[in-house]
């Protein structure tokens, strides 16, 4: 029986997690990381092979081009990683889900809701290049579809996106990136499509730009300063009037 697409099943499989740290004061640092990370599932069928550290994807292999792809593409010449063991992994991890699905008899897996957030990847300023960050939490199963608009109209330039990152509970995060230039005539909506909605999320982001003050606002404002600093100044006068004559009252005679 050929599985649906909510009969998706099974990851995370051939993981291993290791300490690339030796030191005490390393271990102290709590840093991780995710060696091997394969990931495969019926519908496409697709899946990857990434390499973590600290929660952040370091590279993967393509599947299709057979190739390493490294995150930033500077590591690639300090350092080497054979795409091969990454195809073997995700073949090893597409046999044994197909045991898995039999032994099952092709049981659905339980599709989360995802949790979708938007924010700017620096302060906003209008006129300054800036990145949007679409951050969509608790993914099960890694099948999702991430897409920008801007003023209801789909953008794809300037869109990067992450892989699958895996988390501890073996849900999955992702990221989606939009580079932009913020104008108070823009607003955007990054949409999230996946099989644990009933209809596609939409994540409203626009620009907190303060309203302007109103010249009403603006003359009570300037009347208001205007009356604590002749108050201020009739109160000081007072203060300096008394001073001068409790010091002049203070004085003393002298001998003649």
């Amino acid at each position: 029986m050929m599985p649906s697409r909510a009969l998706v099943l099974g990851i995370l499989a051939l993981t291993t997690t290791l300490s690339p740290c030796r030191g005490e004061d390393d271990i102290k640092a709590n840093h991780v990381g995710s060696y091997g990370i394969t990931t495969y599932q019926s519908y496409g069928p697709n899946g990857q092979y990434t390499f973590e550290f600290d929660g952040n994807e370091e590279l993967y292999v393509d599947l299709d081009k057979k190739e390493t792809v490294w995150r930033i593409p500077e590591f690639g010449q300090l350092l080497t990683a054979d795409p091969q063991g990454g195809l073997r992994n995700i073949a090893a991890a597409k046999f044994n889900l197909n045991l898995l699905k039999k032994r099952s008899n092709s049981t659905p897996a339980i599709n989360e809701v995802p949790e979708v957030t938007v924010f700017p990847k620096s302060p906003v300023l209008l006129g300054q290049p800036n990145i949007l960050v679409c951050f969509v939490d608790n993914i099960f199963p890694p099948v999702v579809n991430i897409t920008w608009l801007r003023n209801s109209e789909s953008v794809t330039e300037t869109v990067y996106e992450t892989s699958f990152i895996t988390k501890s509970d073996h849900s999955f995060q992702k990221m989606s990136y939009l580079t932009f230039i913020p104008s108070d005539d823009d607003v955007y909506d990054c949409k999230v499509e996946h099989w644990g909605l009933e209809e596609p999320a939409l994540k409203h982001w626009e620009p907190k730009i303060p309203a302007p003050m109103s010249e009403l606002t603006e003359t009570v404002v300037c009347a208001l300063g205007l009356s604590v600093g002749i108050v201020g100044i009739m109160v000081g006068t007072i203060f300096i009037i008394q001073g001068l004559r409790s010091g002049g009252s203070s004085r003393q005679p002298g001998p003649l």
